[in-house]
């Protein structure tokens, strides 16, 4: 499936990195396990499954050296471990693992497993994963467990084998993302980066699972209104479903201004149509990778503040409106548990409608 420039759409005015992704970043990785089976429902089986892992490595060594970190909630429905530490330290010390709601007890305890494995520190200073969720029960079957801890090791492994990559990593209906629903169409993963004028890069990783139909906005057009009526849903249509958003950058920046390059993520999601539903939970995550934390919390390099964050804050709000788009464009249309269908934005009838108005 294609992404959002190989469609023409260029949005922003800021360049992209060479993968256009959070690999752009040297030392981050991302990685996937996609779990997708059709067996009986329970108890005979354990259902329809379009679900997964995403992992994202920040650092290789992060537990020795941790990340300065900073999150934001635009809308709180939603879990994320790690992220009063975050808050409260401003740092984080290991991958980011990103699943669905009910699996996220299940990738949490693999994720400890991992770091234990890693590091024999972690026995004698304890660990917190960060592990975020978004619900996929209209597409995946919950009453299961769906993951396994060679899941989430899969997708850790893949993370660390994908950094330097030289081409962009899977997005749309894979890994996490493989059940999520955005504005009505096929959600899932989506990324892209951006370079500001001082060399700084700026990557945007987001699982989408939000909005409805009718609030989709594709670089200034409302699709969402403008498109024609689907065929009648199969399946309750909810806006609830939430964002995980992250931004990564190799700016050196502290706690501090990690939370502030988060809340900016929010910003660009509301330039798609997003008006995080009540039910919907928008959690940010920010990270620095220019400056490192010593385990006393001891930043190794001056920070940026104050108006030198301002390229910054550009690049996260371009970035993380392109990665929505990216998470749809890339994304197949889906159908899963009870029969429900999911259609992919990329149809002939959208790329008419933004050729009309100029976007092509």
């Amino acid at each position: 499936m294609p992404r959002p420039r190989d469609l023409g759409l260029g949005i922003g005015r800021l360049p992209v990195g060479p993968t256009n992704s959070v690999l752009d970043i040297a030392g981050v990785g991302l990685g996937h396990a996609t779990i997708w089976r059709d067996e009986p429902d329970p108890p005979s089986g354990r259902g329809v499954a379009r679900t997964g892992v995403s992992c994202l490595v920040l650092a290789e060594d992060s537990y020795r050296r941790p990340v300065p970190a900073g999150a934001a909630v635009l809308n709180g429905a939603g879990e994320c471990t790690g992220l009063l530490t975050a808050q409260e330290w401003g740092a984080a010390e290991t991958p980011v693992y990103l699943t669905s709601t009910m699996q996220l007890g299940r990738v949490y305890d693999a994720a400890c497993e991992i770091e234990i494995s890693r590091a024999v520190e972690v026995a004698e200073d304890v660990v917190i994963p960060v592990v975020a969720e978004c619900d996929d029960s209209h597409l995946s079957d919950c009453r299961r467990m769906q993951v396994q801890d060679t899941d989430v090791r899969l997708a850790f492994d893949r993370a660390l084998d994908s950094r330097g990559a030289g081409s962009a990593p899977e997005s749309g209906a894979v890994g996490a993302g493989t059940g999520m629903v955005c504005f009505g169409f096929k959600g899932g993963i989506g990324t892209s980066s951006r370079v500001t004028a001082d060399g700084h890069t700026v990557g945007v990783l987001l699982l989408t699972n939000f909005g409805l139909r009718e609030e989709c906005v594709v670089d200034g057009v409302p699709v969402g209104r403008l498109l024609p009526a689907p065929p009648e849903p199969r399946g309750p249509q909810r806006p609830a479903g939430s964002c995980i958003g992250i931004v990564v950058t190799d700016a050196p920046v502290d706690g501090a201004s990690c939370e502030r390059l988060a809340r900016r993520i929010g910003l660009g999601l509301g330039r798609t149509g997003s008006v995080a539903h009540h039910g919907s939970g928008e959690i940010f995550l920010g990270f620095g990778l220019g400056a490192r934390l010593d385990r006393n919390g001891a930043l190794d390099e001056i920070p940026l503040a104050g108006r030198a964050l301002d390229p910054l804050f550009q690049a996260v709000v371009e970035g993380t409106e392109e990665a929505v788009l990216d998470s749809m464009f890339s994304a197949p249309a889906v159908t899963g548990r009870s029969g429900h269908h999911v259609e992919s934005l990329h149809a002939p009838a959208t790329l008419e409608l933004l050729e009309a108005h100029g976007r092509r």
